[in-house]
Formats: structure tokens, sequence, C-alpha cells
């Protein structure tokens, strides 16, 4: 229990930071991009730490499954409570440029801040397991030059893994972007919580790629270039063809509609026409009359 008291205390710290600085925010949207650093922080932050509860805390600690999953889905329902409409996500910031929603600038300025967030985040885990306040914290740090990859399989089959995922997650997104909070918060955390698990034997379902950039990029046993082809390019393309499959089109790219014809949705009736050429008749022989 020790461990996840200091664990629920790191939660706590990094909860306190995003809060802050988003109060201090309030009064500049200009620095709005800013928001979207500490999102990316918050939770590559906490992310590596349910990482290390699953990695250590499952054999060292006695913690069963059902306790990392549960502790997974309270920080992102926690996530996604405190930081709103900043994902932390570059695929969420790249889907609303392509949606004409952000302006070129204002999406190279949230995904860079993004990937700063999310590389801050990862020394700031290094740095609280370096302290080894508990057992698993010092396994831990024993173990940050030797981590294990979230990639299990091929780069070909985490491609797809992740594009499946991501497809999926932003087709049930955009089906949810104009609903209440209350409804769509807790359930794009369960949805998170469900793809990682289920994909935990494939690429772990990240389906962001600051996120995966500071959980994963690091470890050895495949190239840079092949974690972007798989983390990168495979949430990029999901996310794509989601908007391509509930728009019709994409707006950056495309003005015309591909795939649905756009009918208007009221017409007027026969019977409306007739009675409004009859009304016009009987105007018209009253102003002969006159």
């Amino acid at each position: 229990m020790s461990g996840l008291n200091a664990s629920l205390g790191y939660f706590v710290a990094a909860v306190t930071f995003v809060v802050s600085v988003r109060f201090l925010l309030k009064k500049r949207p200009r620095f709005s991009f800013i928001s979207e650093f500490t999102s990316s922080f918050m939770l590559v932050a906490c992310w590596l730490e349910v990482q290390t509860i699953v990695e250590v805390g499952e054999w060292a600690g006695g913690l069963g499954p059902d306790v990392t999953l549960t502790i997974l889905f309270v920080v992102l329902l926690t996530h996604g409570i405190i930081c709103g409409d900043a994902s932390g996500n570059p695929s969420l910031a790249v889907q609303k440029f392509m949606k004409l929603e952000a302006t070129t600038v204002t999406t190279l300025l949230d995904v860079a801040a993004q990937f700063i967030g999310a590389h801050l985040g990862l020394l700031a885990a290094k740095y609280y397991w370096s302290l080894e306040l508990t057992d698993m914290h010092m396994i831990k740090n024993l173990m940050i030059s030797e981590c294990s990859t979230s990639l299990l399989v091929s780069v070909l089959q985490g491609f797809f893994t992740e594009f499946a995922c991501a497809l999926v997650l932003h087709i049930i997104h955009l089906n949810l972007c104009r609903r209440s909070a209350l409804i769509r918060v807790p359930l794009i955390a369960v949805l998170l919580t469900f793809l990682s698990h289920s994909a935990k034997g494939y690429t772990s379902a990240y389906m962001n790629p600051s996120l995966a950039y500071g959980l994963t990029f690091h470890c050895s046993g495949f190239t840079f270039a092949e974690y972007a082809v798989v983390y990168w390019l495979g949430s990029l393309t999901g996310m794509t063809l989601a908007v391509l499959l509930y728009m019709g089109h994409i707006p950056r790219i495309f003005a015309k509609n591909l795939l649905y014809s756009q009918k208007t949705r009221f017409r007027v009736p026969k019977t409306d026409k007739a009675e409004m050429q009859i009304f016009t008749y009987q105007c018209s022989a009253v102003k002969r009359r006159f």
C-alpha cells in the first residue's frame, strides 16, 4: 500500500500543477497552446506511473489487473475533466486543422507544445523514480536504462493495430463532440481504457503521437523511424479516415462531399405550391378590380 500512497501523491502533484497553470491562463487566451502543453505533460507523467504499477506493482506489490485498469481509468477520467478541450493529442490538433477549425500557426503551436509537454513529463517521471521513495520505484529506477517497449509485434502489425484503434476512437469522438461533457468525458475514458487493455499484447493502443513518444520511443527494440510509422503514421491515418467517413470529405483538402449526397432536407409539398398559385391569382384579380 505504501507504493500506491506514493503514486497517489505523485498523481495529486501532477494534477495540482496542471490546474494551477490553467488557472493562470484563464485571462490570457492567446497562450492557449500552453494548455496543450500541460495536458500532454499530465497525460504522459501520470501514464508512466500507471505503467510502473503495471510492470512492477503487479508482481512486487501484489496488485491485480483490475486495480491497474481502475487506476488508468481514473487517470484518464481526471485528465478529461480537468483539461477539457485541451486533449494533449496531436492527432486531435491535426483533426481540427483538417476540419478548418484551426489555423496552420495554431496547429503547429499546439503540436509543438504537446511534444514538449510529453518530453518534460518523461523527465519528471524519471526524476520521481530516482527518489526511490518505495521499493516499487527503486526497481523501476533500475529498469530505466532497459525499459520494455510497448510494441510487441512487427511494424506492419503495429501500424494496422494503431490505425484500427485510432479509427474507432475518432469516429466515436466525432459523434460525441457535440454531446454534454458529462456524457462525452466518461465514455471516452472508458473507450481509451478498453482499447489500451485490448491491444496490450500488440501496441498498447496509445492513439496519441506525443503520448507514444513519451512512453515508448526511448525504449530499445525498434528504431525511431519504425516507432514513428506505427504510432504517428498509424494514428494520423486512422484519424484522417475517420474524418472522411464522418463528414464525407476533408474540408481542408476537398470542398465537395465525396461520399454523401447533399440533398435539401425540407421540400415544399405540391399542395402548398398549388395553394400559393391560387392565392397569387386571387391577389392579381383583386388588383384588376381597383
